[in-house]
């Protein structure tokens, strides 16, 4: 598993994994169309100078995406997978090299996430990150974590 800067090509990759139905359930983040998709990639999330934004590769294939965020005077953190990627501990093994040092080294570091995904709510724990509360948007449940 290696972070990497952005490159010509991962947003393509990260559309089509966004676009998984089972992922959308799992994040319970409905997926965007296409062109929602890339705009939002390349006209907030890359020109954002204050967010921290990474492509995680396996044995040189793209399996996802990490970015650091700010949103409402809190930094977020967030990340995606490809499924083909789930249940190999890449996940665990991105987060741990982006809060490292040299890296996102911002504390508090916040992470939101569905309560029924309990994978990514494992890898968010083992980093190091502590479960602060569980918040209820309409029918929705997420687990607020917090690093630091």
């Amino acid at each position: 598993m290696r972070l990497r800067p952005i490159e010509a090509g991962d947003i393509e990759v990260f559309f089509v994994q966004q676009g998984d139905p089972e992922a959308q359930q799992r994040a319970n983040f409905p997926g965007r169309e296409r062109q929602a998709f890339f705009d939002h990639w390349e006209k907030r999330v890359l020109p954002d100078q204050t967010s921290r934004v990474r492509a995680i590769t396996v044995d040189g294939d793209v399996a996802g995406n990490i970015v650091a965020w700010w949103q409402d005077g809190r930094r977020l953190i967030g990340f995606w997978l490809g499924r083909e990627f789930w249940g190999r501990g890449v996940g665990t093994r991105a987060l741990t090299a982006f809060v490292g040092a040299g890296q996102e080294e911002t504390r508090p570091l916040y992470a939101e996430a569905a309560v029924h995904n309990v994978a990514s709510i494992r890898a968010l724990k083992r980093c190091g990150f502590d479960e602060l509360e569980v918040i209820r948007e309409g029918a929705d449940e997420f687990v607020v974590l917090k690093l630091g």
